[in-house]
């Protein structure tokens, strides 16, 4: 199984740096069976996240077509009160430090990641997963309507506005689409993500590695529906 990790001017480290040392680890602990690499929509190049400037390159571009699943990180930037984020202009200019977390995630809608995306989420042998606020750059280029997914508790008011079907929950299943919620929900998703394609055997042992226990329940949409208290 071959993972490409997506880079996008003004991403989240945490997103990146969690699920792909969890994955990197699980590909060693399978000897071999994963191989994870960071990519971007433009290619080989230097990406600047959106935390201190910490600067990831990217080693290929994200290619659909040589990939088994896509992973997509959330934005790091300013969260912003009721009425300060800006509602125009939201994907115009260059990135710069400390911009808003909803323009951030609004410039991808700009650059070749969303048709990527979409040309991923067509293709039933490539799994799509997400971080924090990746699954509301899939949510703002119209392709989760209908879908379960979660995001960071700031945004499932805005994900459940786009058409999807927030969940309130760390991990949401929904098939080939694979969604966490906060920050520190990548290492999470990568242990779970080890746990659904390698067997928990793996995934236990990158657990032990890491002094890192998952926490809370797998959503997926099984069994009955709950009833009220």
């Amino acid at each position: 199984m071959h993972i490409q990790v997506v880079l996008f001017d003004g991403f989240d480290p945490l997103d990146v740096i969690a699920p792909y040392e969890v994955l990197y680890a699980g590909g060693t602990a399978s000897d071999g069976a994963v191989t994870v690499e960071l990519v971007s929509a433009e290619g080989p190049r230097e990406v600047i996240s959106g935390t201190g400037g910490l600067v990831l390159r990217a080693a290929a571009a994200l290619d659909p077509e040589r990939a088994d699943m896509i992973l997509v990180p959330g934005a790091s930037g300013r969260v912003g009160g009721p009425g300060e984020v800006p509602q125009e202009g939201a994907g115009v200019g260059e990135w710069k430090q400390d911009e808003f977390i909803p323009v951030l995630l609004g410039r991808t809608l700009t650059t070749e990641l969303p048709a990527l995306l979409q040309q991923a989420m067509e293709d039933p042998d490539v799994t799509v997963a997400t971080v924090c606020g990746g699954s509301l750059v899939l949510a703002m280029a119209g392709l989760l309507e209908g879908r379960h997914a979660t995001t960071h508790h700031l945004g499932l008011d805005m994900l459940d506005a786009t058409g999807a079907h927030a969940v309130r929950a760390r991990i949401v299943d929904d098939g080939d689409l694979i969604t966490g919620a906060g920050v520190t929900s990548g290492l999470d998703l990568g242990l779970y993500l080890l746990e659904r394609e390698l067997g928990p055997r793996i995934a236990h042992a990158v657990e032990e590695l890491f002094a890192h226990e998952r926490r809370g329940t797998v959503w997926r949409a099984h069994g009955p529906a709950p009833v009220a208290p």
